[in-house]
């Protein structure tokens, strides 16, 4: 197995988001902390050889990461087309083999029925936009129809919501972590060039995940 800082360097050269959509809260997901939420997950046996989904993939940070740990598929789901032209070009980037899906549509509704193991990495929206609020939630919800684990970042401060959460939909938390996302400025609402947010990341089981 590769290490993490080697797998960080990897995914160093992922191109970002062209013109990133405010509704859609796209900012990036940074190599490093792509490359410890996929290490992680390899250690635990959540990569190699299972299908793994990345909901609301973007560019494609998460799914590439996974891709290069030997799992039987990867797929990227994001309902933007112009981000999806990015994450194939960052494919390229990347340079792996692996059989990797770019699926159009909302990653809410994804359009997948796995009959296989199935892990889900996601870094969804946080619901930081006016009326966009919980919007976590119904990624939660995809992920514990679709999986049978997934590893998920949030705002900090999330760990009760989380749990209740998954108790509620026959999961449970056995993992979590901190974490920094460092996010440049992409907005004309931002006010500073660069913000450090505190972030959290939840491995949840789910019971549920392959009925």
């Amino acid at each position: 197995m590769a290490t993490k800082s080697a797998l960080e360097t990897q995914l160093a050269v992922v191109a970002g988001f062209e013109d990133p959509r405010a509704d859609l809260e796209q900012y990036p997901t940074p190599p490093e902390l792509a490359a410890h939420v996929v290490h992680v997950a390899d250690l635990n046996g959540d990569i190699e050889d299972r299908l793994v989904v990345d909901l609301g993939t973007g560019t494609g940070m998460l799914a590439l990461g996974a891709a290069l740990r030997g799992p039987s598929r990867v797929v990227g789901v994001d309902v933007d087309r112009t981000a999806l032209t990015t994450a194939t070009a960052n494919r390229r980037r990347v340079g792996t083999k692996t059989s990797i899906d770019w699926v159009l549509a909302d990653a809410t509704r994804a359009p997948l029925c796995p009959a296989e193991p199935t892990t889900v990495l996601m870094n969804p929206p946080f619901g930081a936009q006016r009326g966009n609020e919980h919007a976590d939630r119904a990624f939660l919800e995809t992920a514990a129809r679709l999986a049978d684990v997934s590893y998920s970042v949030h705002n900090g401060g999330s760990q009760e919501f989380i749990e209740a959460f998954a108790a509620d939909h026959g999961g449970a938390v056995t993992h979590a972590f901190r974490a920094t996302l460092s996010l440049d400025r992409q907005f004309e609402f931002h006010d500073a060039d660069s913000e450090d947010i505190d972030a959290e990341v939840y491995r949840i089981e789910w019971s549920g995940g392959d009925e």
